[in-house]
């Protein structure tokens, strides 16, 4: 028998694992270290202003399992709102069970619901084939754009 997952809205009661994961998360995929109090920061933030995004918290018997946050871009092409999923992590021993799917499926139908919403987007690490393999289930596919950025 398989765990019931529930998907919420986090609220700031979810601070801490939100936190958590963020690190964990860059830690496991990049090899990345990230300054704690500038996490702290980031996802107060968040919590704090919803024109930023929101995330979403994936709970296994009332435990929080997963998370990912999602944030806006406006498309001036569409005339709409194209919902970002990033900061996804489920916990390891979460991993496998459909975590990850449960939160996809509640933003798409989420985004889908709303007036405005284009569609939702997501970038993924180059070597992480197994991440890429789950959004290609999802239905999402490659786009043909590449990412550039200047980090300050």
């Amino acid at each position: 028998m398989s765990d019931t997952i529930d998907i919420r809205r986090a609220t700031p009661t979810d601070f801490a694992f939100i936190v958590e994961s963020n690190i964990a998360m860059a830690q496991e995929t990049e090899g990345l270290s990230l300054d704690e109090a500038r996490v702290r920061a980031g996802v107060g933030a968040v919590l704090a202003d919803s024109a930023l995004g929101f995330y979403l918290i994936a709970e296994i018997d009332g435990s929080p399992a997963g998370q990912l946050m999602v944030t806006y871009e406006w498309s001036d092409w569409r005339n709409g709102l194209w919902w970002w999923i990033q900061s996804v992590y489920v916990r390891p021993e979460h991993r496998r069970k459909g975590v990850y799917t449960a939160l996809h499926r509640h933003v798409a139908e989420a985004a889908q619901a709303e007036d405005g919403v284009c569609g939702i987007r997501l970038y993924v690490e180059q070597d992480n084939t197994t991440a890429q393999q789950v959004y290609e289930s999802l239905d999402m596919y490659r786009t043909r754009y590449q990412m550039y950025e200047i980090e300050f």
